[in-house]
């Protein structure tokens, strides 16, 4: 059972900064990519940044700047560090990752975490 466990979210003042994580576990022969992803109340799920197994990083328009996605191996974990966080940045994150596993390209999503922006 391949799992991903985050943390990270809370309340935070508009100007503040949280960073989230995410850990992998479970069988995976290898990872094709990593990413955040946001869902704020009646909207759909976007994108908000992912990086390659090859370190390859994109980031939604609206938070380049201010997010930075990274990773540490070693620790099977990937973080968004959010800084100068905005009202409009309230929302779910769900962790994301795509992965290789007995020849098959799968997909898994995190419990989601709750970012509140608000003074």
């Amino acid at each position: 059972q391949v799992q991903l466990v985050e943390s990270g979210g809370g309340l935070v003042q508009p100007g503040g900064s949280l960073r989230l994580s995410c850990a992998a576990s479970g069988s995976i022969w290898s990872i094709n990519s990593r990413g955040w992803y946001c869902q704020a109340s009646g909207k759909q799920r976007e994108l908000v940044a992912a990086i390659t197994s090859g370190g390859s990083i994109n980031y939604a328009d609206s938070v380049k700047g201010r997010f930075t996605i990274s990773r540490d191996n070693a620790k099977n974990t990937v973080y968004l560090q959010m800084n100068s966080l905005k009202p409009e940045d309230t929302a779910v994150y769900y962790c994301k990752m795509s992965y290789r596993y007995q020849f098959k390209l799968l997909e898994v999503w995190g419990q989601g975490t709750l970012v509140t922006v608000s003074s």
